[in-house]
């Protein structure tokens, strides 16, 4: 199958918080690639991103090595991140937002949608679904007017999942993926009917949550699937 290196970047994030990939295992672009039955440039992309956000780290010679990275380090990095964008959400909707700025969200919650409408996702919906939910969230940090929030979150990026960006996704679990975006983007609308509302202090707890959604509704449906084969 053809992936763009994007979905690439995510499926190896997924492998290595899942523990596919162990805390110290060196990873080389060539066994990787044949792995993912891809080519070595997405791989060689792929793992430059990752060493970026922190989960590989570059070896003297050749190749990366996974990072020891605890659960503890995730959930704090996310709740950075939710602390950040829930101030955002909260100064956005006391300011208020511009008809644009309403336009724009409706477009992506109404594209979002159109992705969930049918009750199953392929991996190129989870692009779709990536590239939307990065201009949902701009948009709410844009229309928090504070740009001090923005540069924030740029110093934090190199932690892991501190950025929205860190989206991943396992391929031979489109079901579960489904139920856990599918989420996340009912806390989209949820988190838009606060900001038009005005709704400062609902705003911002309900995008602390929404931090947190992607990780910890993985880790459920994850248990609920445990329980099903036992």
């Amino acid at each position: 199958m053809v992936r763009d290196g994007q979905s690439v970047i995510r499926i190896l994030r997924d492998m290595i918080i899942s523990g596919e990939f162990s805390a110290g295992e060196r990873l080389a672009e060539i066994p990787t690639a044949e792995r993912l039955g891809i080519s070595r440039t997405p791989v060689r992309i792929a793992f430059r991103a990752l060493a970026q956000e922190g989960l590989l780290e570059k070896l003297p010679r050749r190749g990366y090595q996974v990072r020891n990275v605890t659960q503890a380090q995730i959930v704090d990095s996310v709740e950075v991140r939710g602390v950040l964008e829930g101030l955002a959400a909260r100064q956005a909707a006391e300011a208020g937002l511009s008809e644009s700025t309403k336009e724009q969200i409706q477009a992506c919650l109404l594209e979002g949608d159109q992705l969930f409408e049918n009750g199953v996702l392929a991996e190129q919906d989870v692009e779709k679904y990536h590239e939307m939910n990065m201009r949902f969230h701009a948009l709410i940090i844009a229309a928090s007017g504070n740009s001090a929030i923005s540069a924030a979150l740029a110093l934090s990026e190199h932690l892991p999942f501190a950025s929205v960006s860190a989206l991943a996704f396992n391929p031979k679990q489109m079901q579960q993926e489904y139920r856990r975006l599918f989420y996340a983007h009912t806390q989209h609308h949820a988190v838009y009917h606060a900001l038009i509302n005005g709704q400062g202090a609902r705003a911002e707890a309900l995008m602390k949550e929404h931090a947190h959604a992607t990780l910890a509704y993985s880790e459920l449906f994850d248990k609920e699937s445990a329980r099903t084969v036992m």
